[in-house]
């Protein structure tokens, strides 16, 4: 049993044993490309079209109504750029939140720079978007506004219902990042007023290099890949048979334990707290008390640093995270916990733990203790 303790599992997930199993046989034995028209095309498309089946009955959609990328980002991407470019002759207005996924919000960078005019609504202390903000950010020329389902970073569920109601009403096309969530909660678009839902494989076990686009029928998008009449012409390029595959496989294990993993994720995160709590160290969680994704814990230790926090973890053998971008070998501040305006010190000393469907309480508990060990170490007295 190995002494290391993997808790990143919000940036990725190993990928389950049936899922390897399910996917073997298309990298050798099934390898025809499924637009072909023989046999072995025949073959490959008939796994691909049951991957679909399978991820569409998982979320309460039609298979004509799923598309498959390449990522989650790529799923993102297709949704704003393309859904803006689509719907830009009813105006060029567009609403996201300051706390996204850069997938997203670079989308939308994208588009300011191609004369379209976008409202980042802010958030509270825990991460929310507030509605009302939402209402008063509309215009008459806003065709477009995409939030986040779970925030990838603190794990704040956003008031998706209200939200996507409320669009719905101003006539306003609305997407939703489901990334982070999906795997955690049940998702289903026939119940959520929803138009666009990006998923993506590897969050779930499923491998890396496949994500998925769920959109209603009747949403017009700008294809950004050209070139081929895949996946009903909305994305050319020959598609990725095994990953695809492996994503179907992971949504079929996810589907028989949804409810469990969610439970399970919680009594984890409950298991670290109480942990902390005894160990008598200073600690705040970060992000909405109530409204969280299960497996996503954002804390901060006051008097550390996330760097040092970090890199010590590593050598206890503790895998984890900032929710910051390296660059030029320093990590900057994360834009989510700043944009939640709990100031510098907390964001400066805040660590993302997120838990797997390979995490046992045992495991938790033992990095735990030793992440207590090393906050006592980084703040005791000179």
């Amino acid at each position: 049993m190995s002494s290391r303790v993997y808790l990143d599992n919000a940036a990725t997930t190993p990928v389950h044993p049936q899922v390897k199993e399910a996917m073997q046989p298309y990298w050798s034995d099934i390898f025809g490309n499924p637009s072909s028209i023989h046999s072995f095309g025949r073959e490959a498309r008939k796994a691909v079209e049951q991957a679909r089946e399978e991820l569409a009955g998982f979320i309460g959609a039609s298979a004509g109504e799923i598309v498959f990328t390449g990522s989650g980002t790529e799923a993102d991407n297709m949704a704003v750029i393309g859904g803006a470019l689509a719907n830009q002759a009813r105006g060029k207005h567009l609403i996201t939140s300051q706390v996204e996924h850069h997938a997203v919000l670079h989308a939308f960078q994208y588009l300011e720079e191609l004369g379209f005019e976008v409202t980042y609504l802010p958030v509270d202390q825990t991460g929310m978007v507030r509605v009302e903000e939402l209402a008063r950010a509309i215009r008459p020329d806003t065709i477009l506004a995409s939030i986040m389902y779970g925030n990838n970073e603190v794990g704040t569920i956003q008031p998706i219902e209200e939200i996507g109601q409320f669009l719905r009403e101003q006539g306003i096309l609305f997407h939703t990042d489901a990334v982070q969530a999906f795997g955690s909660l049940p998702i289903n678009v026939r119940e959520l007023p929803v138009d666009m839902l990006s998923v993506s494989a590897h969050k779930v076990n499923g491998p890396k290099g496949v994500g998925a686009l769920w959109l209603k029928p009747e949403v017009n998008l700008s294809s950004r890949l050209v070139g081929g009449a895949q996946e009903r012409g909305r994305r050319a390029g020959t598609e990725n048979v095994a990953g695809i595959v492996g994503f179907g496989e992971a949504v079929k294990i996810l589907r028989a334990d949804i409810t469990q993993r969610g439970a399970k994720y919680l009594e984890l995160r409950e298991t670290m707290i109480r942990v902390w709590r005894e160990s008598e160290i200073s600690f705040r969680v970060n992000g909405h008390p109530e409204r969280f994704l299960p497996h996503v814990l954002n804390v901060s230790f006051p008097g550390t640093d996330t760097e040092t926090m970090l890199l010590s973890l590593d050598l206890a053998g503790i895998a984890a995270s900032s929710g910051s971008a390296c660059t030029a070998g320093s990590l900057e501040l994360s834009h989510v916990l700043l944009s939640m305006c709990i100031g510098d010190e907390q964001a400066r000393s805040a660590i993302r733990f997120s838990f797997g469907i390979d995490n046992t309480p045992e495991e938790v508990e033992r990095a735990a203790a030793k992440t207590a060990d090393i906050v006592k170490r980084l703040t005791r007295p000179q």
